[in-house]
């Protein structure tokens, strides 16, 4: 009873970029959140290739057949789903290749995901990279820390339910 809500949970770009919130995706499930909250990084476009790496310790629980997403489990019970550009489902793997396998154990800043950026946007695919906590119970609130952001800079700040 005593702390519910206090927890805080720092999480971390997948790449480095622009962190942006959520309503900022050019896509309404996830701009509206309907998928739940977070925030997304939008790369370098000039970037040929992108190491798409862990944004918290956790482990990877599934990896999408089509490789274009994979979700995480964290120890303080958060669920997320790391999904790589819009729409590059119907790619079908295609340009992507998977750096770790599902029940991998990883910590912030392991590369899971490698994929041809160039490919993917010659494809029209558009890279912004969204990070949401699917469980909306556990997730009270998402401070997302805007701007420029390293691979060791906080692109958010959770507050547990």
């Amino acid at each position: 009873m005593f702390g519910l809500g206090k927890k805080k949970v720092e999480f971390y770009p997948v790449f480095a970029g622009t962190v942006v919130p959520i309503t900022e995706i050019p896509d309404p499930v996830f701009s509206q959140g309907m998928l739940g909250e977070g925030y997304a990084i939008v790369p370098d476009d000039q970037a040929d290739e992108l190491i798409v790496c862990a944004p918290i310790d956790g482990t990877v629980s599934k990896i999408f057949k089509t490789l274009h997403a994979f979700t995480m489990h964290v120890e303080s019970g958060v669920d997320l789903l790391v999904h790589i550009g819009l729409d590059t489902v119907e790619l079908h793997g295609e340009g992507f290749t998977a750096l770790v396998d599902k029940g991998s154990v990883v910590k912030a800043g392991t590369p899971v995901m490698r994929l041809d950026a160039k490919a993917l946007r010659a494809a029209g695919k558009n890279l912004i990279t969204p990070v949401v906590f699917t469980q909306k119970v556990q997730v009270k609130s998402v401070d997302v820390h805007g701007g420029e952001a390293a691979l060791n800079d906080v692109a958010a700040t959770v507050t547990l339910a």
